[in-house]
């Protein structure tokens, strides 16, 4: 692996040019390898100094909800060691070790700021760290899912007394022992720093909800909730809502009477709308124990009390808020016309947007079949696609 601080190293050919893969995460490291397979050169730009820079991020108990066999990347199985539940420490591993063993070109250190059709037409000029400009047969944006924290503009929130943070700040429960914590935000990460705090100690945790999840065992008798999602993806989205109802009947206890009642709206639905399952570690039998209290959304903060969405006030020490991230392309790529309202790209995946041939995207969707999963497929597709329009005009690599 190639890993340097420096410019990305020259073209030997200048009539020939690299493929460009922005970030060096999963998606980003899957690409890399499957364009190198092709016999194709791909060099990975990093903004941090190593790679899997988000993963080392994440809070301490954080382990995949997807399986060991069904998260690995193309070319290298995840060691069994790692259990079936990978923890984080070990997909951090397993992305150094991966990078590693297929011997890919990291440069770390350069950040890209923007993206733009090369001057003569032939491929895409990228502007990075330090004035420096990158000239790519084609680029693959993969700088993550989960890139820029997201924080609502609630009222009163400068002003407020008590601990504020976002939840990817948090780490572990230890700061939070013998303490009132109020957790805003009822997906995964949400659900599980719940669980974590009490698990840890905290005095009082409270769960603000503004739409009810969907909740799903993590695995029900051996069976993980990933199968099922990889053998419903491609199914009807109104037939998948249909037989996920009775399924949730059978396997999840009515919560109603703890604030939270099933969802009125279908499972497959709302994955359309960007809201995955939550997947239960624990977040059920919390919540039913009383443990985890569920409460309305946040409205406002008013000194050191939060009023929430049915007029109720609390004034809990710290304030946890697991809101999100965006995807923050609109500096990158926003001036190309390819992201959508929200911010999305338009296409992802092995197609190009129209207007942009050569410019590919990974890891902006949150598929029910497993985030890393799809990676992997995708790295694979977009390999193939750059291969079979290279020509002449991309690197390749020596031998």
């Amino acid at each position: 692996m190639s890993d340097s601080t420096a410019s990305a190293p020259p073209v030997a050919n200048p009539a020939e040019r690299p493929v460009y893969v922005v970030g060096a995460g999963p998606g980003g490291l899957a690409v890399a390898h499957a364009l190198r397979a092709r016999g194709l050169r791909a060099v990975v730009l990093e903004k941090s100094d190593a790679v899997g820079s988000s993963w080392r991020g994440h809070y301490d108990r954080l382990h995949l909800h997807t399986t060991r066999r069904l998260s690995a990347l193309p070319g290298l199985a995840m060691p069994r060691r790692f259990g079936r539940w990978v923890s984080r420490d070990d997909v951090v591993r397993y992305l150094e070790k991966y990078a590693e063993h297929h011997d890919l070109e990291i440069v770390t250190g350069v950040e890209v700021s923007r993206i733009e059709p090369s001057p003569d037409g032939g491929g895409w000029l990228l502007h990075a760290t330090g004035g420096r400009r990158l000239d790519g047969a084609a680029v693959v944006v993969a700088t993550g899912y989960n890139h820029t924290p997201l924080v609502p503009d609630w009222p009163g929130r400068d002003a407020y007394p008590g601990e504020f943070l976002h939840a990817s700040r948090y780490r572990n429960a230890e700061p939070f022992a013998g303490r009132d914590v109020l957790v805003v935000g009822a997906g995964n990460t949400g659900a599980e720093i719940a669980v974590d705090l009490v698990e840890g100690g905290a005095k009082r945790v409270r769960l603000a909800v503004r739409t009810t999840p969907h909740i799903v065992r993590r695995s029900t008798a051996g069976w993980a909730a990933q199968y099922t999602g990889v053998l419903v993806r491609r199914l009807p989205v109104g037939l998948v809502d249909t037989l996920a109802r009775p399924l949730a009947r059978v396997s999840v206890p009515d919560l109603a009477a703890h604030g939270l009642p099933r969802p009125g709206s279908g499972l497959y639905s709302r994955v359309g709308q960007g809201a995955i399952p939550v997947q239960d570690v624990g977040l059920i039998d919390a919540v039913r124990a009383g443990r985890v209290e569920v409460v309305a959304a946040v409205d406002a903060f008013e000194g050191e009390e939060v009023l929430l969405a049915d007029g109720t006030r609390v004034a809990p020490d710290a304030v946890i808020a697991a809101t999100g991230y965006t995807r923050a392309l609109e500096s990158l790529v926003g001036h190309l016309d390819v992201l959508d309202p929200r911010g999305r790209p338009v296409v992802h995946g092995a197609r190009s947007p129209r207007d942009a041939p050569g410019l590919y995207f990974t890891g902006f969707t949150n598929p029910i079949s497993g985030m890393l999963r799809e990676l992997a497929l995708d790295a694979e597709k977009i390999a193939k696609r750059i291969a079979r329009r290279a020509g002449s005009g991309v690197s390749r690599l020596a031998g």
